[in-house]
Formats: C-alpha cells, sequence, structure tokens
C-alpha cells in the first residue's frame, strides 16, 4: 500500500470520526493528538496536514475515495469507516448519512456492504459490555490486596496488547470493552457500583476517546504494516505490530492502576489530578510491555472470535 492510499484511508477514519457533528472540543483535540502522535511514531509529515484538510473541508470525501481503486482497499475503507463510526456507541443519524455516502463514493455492491455491516453489528452487539445489577455486598467485605488487583491489571493489559496482533478489524474493538470491564471490576472491589455511563466517563476524564482510542488502534495498524484481509486480499503483515501492542497494553496497564488509586482512595482525586496520574503511569507502563511481550505473543496465539466475546462478556 502506498502513501496516497495509507493517506486516503487514515482521512476515511477522521471523516467517519467526525461523521456525527456532535464531537465536542476535547474530542476534537483528541483526534488532532492521535494524528501527531502517528506522525511521531511513523515519520509522516502527512498525517496533521490529512487531519487539518479534513476539519478545514479541503480533503472531501469524493477526493480521497478515488485514491483507492483497488477492491480490497475500497472494502477495507468502509469496513473501517464503520467501525470508527461505532466506535463510542450505536450510530447517529449523521453517521447513518456519511456512511451511506461512503458507500455511494465506493461504489461498494450492497450487498458487499450489507456483509460488512452484519458482522461489524454483531460484533458491537457482543462487545458492549453491561455491568449486571450489583449485589449488595457483604459487610465484612474487605478490598481486595493490591498485588490481587495489580495481577487482575496485568492480565487485561496482556490481553489487550495481544489483540494488537490480530489483524482482524474487531480485535480492536474489543479493547474498550474490556476496559470498562476491568474498571468495573475494580471499582465493585472497593464497593462501588459502577454503571456504563459512570466508567466511560471516567476513561475519558482520564484522556482516553472513546472514538480516538479507535482510531489511535487502526492507525497504527495501517502504518506497522498490520491490517486483516479484505475481500480476500491480505494488507501487510504481522510483524510490524510492536507500536500498537505497546500503545493498548500501557493504555490499559495504566487505565487499571489510576482506577486502582482512585477508587481505593475514596474517589478525591480531581478530574485535573486523575489525567496527570493517568499520563504519569503512561510511560513506564510502555516499558514494561517489553518485558512481558514473550506472554503477550503466546495470549495472542490463543484468541479467536468467540474466545475474545466469551472474555468481553463473561
Amino acid at each position: 500500500m502506498n502513501p496516497e492510499e495509507q493517506r486516503a484511508l487514515l482521512a476515511i477514519a477522521i471523516h467517519a470520526a467526525f461523521a456525527d457533528g456532535a464531537k465536542d472540543e476535547r474530542e476534537r483535540e483528541e483526534v488532532r493528538r492521535v494524528a501527531d502522535n502517528l506522525a511521531h511514531d511513523s515519520g509522516s509529515p502527512d498525517l496533521p496536514r490529512t487531519y487539518q484538510d479534513v476539519l478545514l473541508k479541503r480533503l472531501p470525501l469524493s477526493t480521497v475515495t478515488a485514491s483507492l481503486t483497488d477492491p480490497g482497499q475500497r472494502h477495507y475503507a468502509y469496513e473501517i469507516a464503520l467501525c470508527v463510526c461505532e466506535a463510542d456507541g450505536r450510530l447517529a443519524q449523521g453517521e447513518r448519512d456519511f456512511l451511506d455516502e461512503l458507500k455511494r463514493l465506493l461504489a461498494l455492491p450492497a450487498t458487499e456492504a450489507d456483509q460488512i455491516e452484519q458482522e461489524i453489528d454483531a460484533t458491537v452487539g457482543q462487545t458492549e459490555f453491561v455491568p449486571p445489577p450489583a449485589a449488595p455486598a457483604p459487610q465484612a467485605a474487605s478490598p481486595p490486596a493490591a498485588s490481587e488487583q495489580d495481577k487482575s491489571i496485568l492480565n487485561y493489559a496482556i490481553l489487550a496488547g495481544a489483540l494488537e496482533l490480530l489483524p482482524q478489524s474487531w480485535a480492536s474493538m474489543a479493547i474498550l470493552p474490556l476496559q470498562i470491564k476491568m474498571v468495573y471490576g475494580i471499582g465493585k472491589a472497593h464497593g462501588v457500583a459502577l454503571d456504563q455511563g459512570h466508567i466511560k466517563e471516567f476513561i475519558a476524564t482520564a484522556g482516553i476517546g472513546l472514538t480516538s482510542q479507535y482510531l489511535e488502534q487502526f492507525g497504527r495498524k495501517l502504518l506497522g504494516g498490520l491490517l486483516g484481509k479484505a475481500a480476500g486480499k491480505t494488507f501487510g503483515k504481522v510483524g510490524g505490530a510492536a507500536t500498537g501492542m505497546a500503545f493498548s497494553f500501557a493504555t490499559t496497564y495504566a487505565l487499571g492502576q489510576v482506577a486502582r488509586r482512585y477508587y481505593a482512595g475514596g474517589r478525591t482525586m480531581s478530574p485535573a489530578l486523575l489525567r496527570e496520574t493517568f499520563e504519569s503511569l503512561l510511560g513506564p507502563a510502555k516499558h514494561m510491555q517489553t518485558q512481558y511481550l514473550p506472554q503477550i505473543r503466546e495470549r495472542a496465539t490463543t484468541l479467536d472470535a468467540g474466545q475474545v466475546m466469551a472474555l468481553v462478556r463473561g
């Protein structure tokens, strides 16, 4: 895949991130940060400009779709746009309109588009973690030992890193529900009953945007050379996923650790301190990824779609 085709796919993903028309300034800043980070990691100077060109309407959808002439790339472009739109929940009307226009510009056969939508919708439905009704905690219950929670957080981080080694588009979509499940478990262990809305807000306050996180995971897979099969054509190789793996491992580990401190401390952290703590934990967590690389790779060899869904919902 040449740089122009990479840029076209990234532009389509950025268009998708803003398709609902409701992104606030915080989310716009997160998407801009993603573009800057990806440019820094890949050495490509075009990514921040791509973000600006999409935001300022200098790079319309019709222009970028025309750059994708391979049927497999067009298939993948629609698949990734749908994943980005559904990353923060079910589709809004603006996102549906955007996807209809994208299908038209890609000249995607209706049967092919329907198949993609059925697969992604089924995946989203399965990976939406809905916390069960909270049972009253026993009066004598005590929080788990820090070492016990550390082990659980590490296991979630290893699983998130392993998901980045899988080429399928559904793999990265499972990371956020797993993070939600992790935070729910940490809160419950400290006697706090959480619903999904609270957990998503907590994750966003820590500095992890829902749409931007998926967009970053996709960008790292694209630029790192790890893409799945689309319409019978394979893009990239598994060997280039180290950066994306480190990102997902570190993000999940740091999120778990800041959640443990927050709920163990009686939820007294201000939003600014919560975000600052999360940022301070990211660097050490990225270094940890190298230490646990063998476990991450071994975990990836055991994963398939059914097992991932069971882990999220179990």
